[in-house]
């Protein structure tokens, strides 16, 4: 039986390990998917040697930057954007072990998000800067959308405070990308501190998050006229995505 899995920590809300086990149910597929919860990075070189039937992996927070030191190769949006989230290994025999990252967030986003953008998309402002967000920026990018990082802290000139996002800043913007965890459940009552009331019905809002269904950020978007979506699209292409780069 090949045994597939998702590396993180902590691993209590995991939609992989139902996905990928009911796909495996509905098409007879000889596999099984395990959550491998390591507290540590260092942990990691010994869920792959202990399995040896696993042939991929899922990797999330904290571990999409912290894990590439750990493989043999990445292929070229991994590498750009310095983020993995699926890992192929390959073994080729006598024991040996190769391990390729991907990352097929940015698969998934730029599938979910390209259908609903119009010409006057052009900037977009991501919200943080952990590994979704470089995922998302790149994603753009390969739609032909300038990308701004916001942050709660000023690190340097490519990167606005929420503070800063002027009127001038929030017109320009057409595009508002939250990749923070803020207003996730159960703290469904937050949402990222930016200046609503300046939201028009030109702009587009994405939130990874896909739980709840509708976030504040999202409401506080419709409120104003603004177009929205959530994740869990994002979420389910990134999974088809992952399947197909384990088998091809």
């Amino acid at each position: 039986m090949q045994k597939y899995g998702l590396i993180g920590y902590p691993l209590k809300h995991s939609f992989s390990i139902t996905y990928f086990n009911e796909k495996f149910k509905a098409e007879n597929i000889d596999a099984e998917y395990v959550n491998f919860e390591i507290p540590e990075i260092n942990d990691f070189m010994e869920v792959v040697e202990e399995n040896p039937n696993l042939c991929g992996l899922n990797v999330t927070i904290p571990y999409k930057q912290q894990v590439i030191p750990f493989l043999d190769e990445l292929d070229k949006d991994a590498a750009k954007i310095g983020a993995v989230n699926v890992i192929k290994i390959v073994r080729p025999g006598k024991g040996k072990v190769k391990l390729v990252g991907y990352n097929s967030d940015v698969i998934g986003f730029t599938q979910s998000i390209e259908p609903l953008l119009e010409p006057r998309h052009k900037k977009a402002l991501i919200l943080g800067t952990g590994g979704a967000s470089k995922a998302v920026f790149h994603g753009l990018e390969n739609l032909g959308i300038e990308g701004k990082f916001v942050s709660r802290v000023h690190r340097s000139d490519e990167v606005l405070t929420y503070e800063m996002l002027t009127p001038e800043v929030m017109q320009e913007y057409k595009v508002i990308v939250n990749c923070t965890p803020v207003g996730m459940f159960p703290k469904v009552d937050f949402c990222p501190h930016i200046p609503y009331e300046l939201l028009t019905p030109g702009h587009l809002l994405y939130d990874l998050l896909y739980n709840p269904n509708e976030t504040l950020f999202m409401k506080k978007g419709m409120a104003q006229g603004a177009k929205v979506k959530n994740g869990l699209e994002m979420l389910l292409l990134q999974a088809f995505a992952a399947w197909e780069i384990w088998n091809r």
